[in-house]
């Protein structure tokens, strides 16, 4: 299978200017290790362990080869949209890291596919970085799931999206800066219960916020993580909003008429697990996504997927390649 089109994966340069003045005293700033490692720093605290397969397209390339992936879709790290700083600094700070991502992608040609960052706390400057973007050649762009405490149905968010929209642009929407306590600081619980969490928000937010309801059936939006846990619990959704339609009942329809509107990714890591996300969401919208290059991510690329016996051949081409095509409009 060397067809797939992973539509999860991310990138760091190899370095940018100082942002600190934008971004403060926690700006990050990349401490190179050696030829092929490095560590994120926050200010002076260690964030992250990366290796060159974050911007060396060669490095990606080969790891691609060998999965059988012909395309990436190559997204920001969320750790730098810096949505808590005025809309100005996170503009400024998009414009490096965009520009930055078309020079890692450029030597892959066509085999990698550049989405933008854009300061999603201001209207205005989100939807000029993002056409700026699309003229230098990004394809999509990558958004957090909140913005602080407004989530996807705040009506500036709103009209980003149907700005994607009108503009035929695909949007990854990915879950950033969960919640923190001393009880999901341990074993990476962050990571293990609240992205879930957080995702199975975001949709919930377009749903029950009315955002299908207003913006225009165009809009292609996937969210990462296989949705979080929201095909696990779409049941209790469907039976809350007919229980106590006086406090959910806000989107027109009930919760499973949307399901056509939005795509995930296969990251789920299970068979168990993919098997109730498509029999859930549908076949035609699920994609491989495997969050390459990091640890946490699915090695190799659409193990899953290929391995599930209850898929048939036709579902696992939509699901490899034919709903990404669709999806990124190739």
């Amino acid at each position: 299978m060397n067809n797939i089109i992973d539509v999860h994966t991310h990138y760091v340069p190899r370095g940018w200017p100082d942002i600190s003045a934008e971004a403060g005293a926690d700006a990050p700033w990349l401490r190179i290790e050696s030829e092929h490692d490095a560590m994120i720093m926050m200010g002076t605290r260690e964030f992250r362990r990366i290796q060159s397969d974050c911007w060396d397209a060669a490095v990606r390339v080969q790891d691609m080869d060998t999965d059988g992936v012909r395309t990436q879709v190559v997204s920001p790290t969320p750790a730098f949209f810096n949505y808590g700083r005025t809309g100005e600094q996170a503009a400024k700070i998009a414009r490096i890291f965009n520009d930055l991502a078309l020079e890692i992608t450029a030597p892959a040609g066509d085999r990698m596919i550049p989405f933008c960052q854009v300061p999603l706390q201001d209207t205005d400057l989100a939807c000029a970085e993002l056409d700026r973007c699309l003229e230098n050649g990004h394809r999509g762009v990558e958004i957090g799931n909140h913005v602080g405490d407004r989530d996807l149905d705040d009506e500036g968010i709103v009209t980003f999206l149907q700005h994607c929209a009108d503009r035929d642009v695909p949007v990854f929407v990915h879950p950033w800066d969960m919640p923190s306590s001393p009880r999901l600081e341990r074993w990476m619980s962050r990571w293990l219960t609240s992205m879930p969490a957080e995702t199975h928000l975001s949709i919930l937010s377009l749903i029950l916020g009315g955002v299908f309801d207003r913006v225009d059936e165009r809009l292609k939006i996937a969210f990462a993580h296989g949705g979080g846990s929201y095909a696990f619990w779409l049941g209790r959704t469907e039976n809350a909003w007919h229980g106590r339609n006086d406090i959910i009942g806000t989107s027109e329809f009930p919760p499973s008429h949307y399901l056509g509107r939005f795509y995930v990714d296969s990251v789920v890591f299970d068979e168990r697990a993919l098997r109730v996300l498509v029999d859930t969401v549908g076949a035609e919208r699920v994609m491989v996504g495997s969050d390459y290059p990091y640890p946490l991510g699915e090695r190799p690329v659409g193990e899953v997927v290929r391995k599930s016996d209850f898929l048939g051949d036709a579902t696992r081409d939509l699901i490899t390649h034919r709903n990404a095509e669709r999806f990124l409009g190739l």
